[in-house]
């Protein structure tokens, strides 16, 4: 079977965490790494958990580090989701996941179910198609799949940028949304 390139490369890797906030601080004390931007409070209804709907609500954080995207994950809803799924109730939290971005999302995800994985979550945000494959027997962790969006486009470049341009003191956490 052959793989497209575009999946072949992972772009993120994200842990959930019981507080983003103490672990962004964590993050850009002990690595370096900065600065994060933050998505707080995101409020998902367009999604499945193992086939059946759900709405999620989390926070997370991004920050490029080299040519990895770094991740840090909140759930504030106890509804069924991917991260309290992997982590029940927020525990310690960990690696969560990899995630790669691709303009097939579809034949993405049947890369991975023709396999005989599982998504765990499949959605919407907004109009960008996501999954969490659950390939954690082989793995260790969920791969994400996410289609390549415009707007994803803007976010991700925002935080190539703002990596690329800190100066490692100065505003280490900013929002997340471009404006």
């Amino acid at each position: 079977m052959r793989i497209p390139s575009e999946q072949k490369r992972v772009m993120q890797i994200c842990w959930v965490v019981p507080d983003i906030d103490v672990a962004m601080r964590n993050w850009t004390e002990t690595m370096g790494i900065g600065p994060f931007f933050l998505f707080r409070d995101l409020d998902i209804d367009t999604v499945k958990h193992r086939g059946a709907p759900t709405r999620v609500r989390f926070h997370i954080a991004m920050a490029q580090a080299g040519d990895v995207q770094i991740e840090l994950a909140q759930q504030v809803s106890d509804a069924p989701y991917a991260y309290n799924e992997v982590f029940p109730n927020g525990g310690q939290g960990g690696v969560h996941h990899v995630a790669i971005y691709v303009a097939d999302y579809t034949a993405a995800l049947r890369h991975f179910t023709d396999q005989g994985f599982a998504p765990s979550v499949e959605g919407l945000f907004g109009d960008m198609h996501f999954a969490y494959v659950d390939t954690r027997s082989t793995l260790g962790c969920m791969v994400e799949i996410i289609e390549h969006n415009a707007l994803e486009d803007r976010i991700f470049a925002r935080i190539r940028e703002g990596a690329e341009t800190w100066d490692g003191v100065t505003d280490p956490v900013r929002p997340g949304m471009p404006e």
